[in-house]
């Protein structure tokens, strides 16, 4: 082969070897970003119903079931809640018994495969609770974003962003703890949920351009009323609320932050999402670049800007080294490089974005001595 021939070949060679990583480390970055909302979160177990009884179940043993606390229980067409483990009552090696605390929907029978997830309820804070709301819609930049407004008499309110793997049910855990505070609760949709605009490209973007959707709902609370506005974010809605106390155009009215498993270490959740998928090891770095690429710049932490990697607001952060999404370590970095506005409560046992499940007095009243000089 002459020269001039080998080396074209070899050139046309490495352009297929590099097309093709591309389009692997884009599929792969896909797969991780997804825009999923409702839907479990990658790498959570699937766990059997063995048995059931008078305020009872019998689950697979797992680090999942044994976790402490309460959490949903959830499969197509069923939700249930499930109270702590029953230690003093008889179970097999691979069983193990939690209370039922109650059956939502569906019928919760033997032999369903079903997850535990942070989200108690299902339906509007009317059907769960009883509590009166209205229905509302946000103008946002890519169309109207459905939202639930639970009216109170205070002028700071309080803006509740969920995070993947749930909808804005998640944040109905914390509405009685907020209403008896007389708080008025803003509970919004965001691009690529239920009855909110698609996200341009379909996948989630951990915060990088939802954020936006934030903004618009703190312009709205402000148009109805709200003197200033406290973010409580799960996951990637407190990593939302981070960008949103940075960069946008209403930040004044923020009076403080709620974050609860913040996404800190972009690409370390990004790995984390990417292996929960079972993407191929070989294929992670290029995931991770591809990803990196499409959901905004280069820096491995977010939010890249350093206003809203220090934010400027009091700030509590509820995390712990059982996620194993979103890091913990970063969090701590955090309170430590800005103590006195930046408070981190350690919660043990719990996974993403339940730090409230694990246990809820001991959340519900780090929320409230936060928010009490904030009122």
């Amino acid at each position: 082969m002459r020269p001039a021939t080998a080396t074209a070949a070899a050139v046309t060679t490495l352009i297929g070897v590099g097309a093709a990583a591309v389009a692997a480390g884009r599929y792969a970055s896909d797969v991780a970003l997804r825009a999923s909302s409702g839907r479990p979160l990658p790498g959570d177990p699937r766990l059997t119903v063995h048995a059931t009884g008078p305020e009872r179940i019998t689950l697979t043993r797992s680090l999942a079931s044994l976790r402490p606390g309460t959490y949903g229980v959830a499969a197509p067409g069923l939700h249930a809640v499930v109270g702590p483990v029953l230690d003093r009552v008889p179970h097999t090696a691979d069983t193990v018994v939690r209370r039922l605390e109650r059956v939502e929907l569906g019928t919760l029978g033997t032999g369903a495969r079903v997850r535990l997830t942070p989200q108690l309820h299902v339906g509007t804070p009317l059907t769960a609770f009883g509590l009166p709301y209205e229905d509302v819609e946000i103008p946002g930049e890519l169309g109207p974003l459905p939202a639930w407004l639970v009216p109170g008499p205070r002028t700071t309110w309080v803006i509740a962003l969920h995070g993947l793997g749930t909808t804005r049910e998640h944040p109905l855990n914390l509405l009685p703890f907020l209403t008896r505070r007389k708080v008025p609760v803003l509970v919004p949709a965001y691009r690529g949920d239920a009855g909110a605009p698609a996200s341009p490209d379909g996948l989630a973007h951990l915060g990088d351009s939802e954020w936006r959707d934030v903004d618009a709902a703190i312009r709205y609370a402000v148009r109805r009323g709200a003197a200033q506005v406290v973010l409580h974010g799960w996951g990637t809605g407190a990593s939302m609320a981070l960008r949103a106390a940075a960069e946008s155009g209403v930040r004044h009215r923020i009076a403080g932050l709620v974050l609860d498993s913040p996404v800190l270490a972009r690409e370390t959740t990004l790995r984390n999402l990417a292996t929960a998928h079972r993407i191929p090891g070989l294929l992670l770095p290029l995931a991770v670049r591809a990803a990196r690429a499409m959901t905004g710049p280069p820096a491995g932490r977010l939010p890249a800007a350093p206003a809203a990697a220090d934010p400027r607001v009091p700030t509590l952060i509820l995390h712990g080294p059982d996620d194993t999404l979103a890091p913990w370590e970063p969090s701590v970095e955090l309170a430590t490089r800005r103590p006195g506005l930046v408070t981190l409560v350690t919660v043990r046992h719990a996974p993403h974005a339940a730090m409230w499940n694990a246990d809820p007095l001991r959340y519900e009243e780090a929320v409230r001595r936060f928010l009490t000089p904030l009122m």
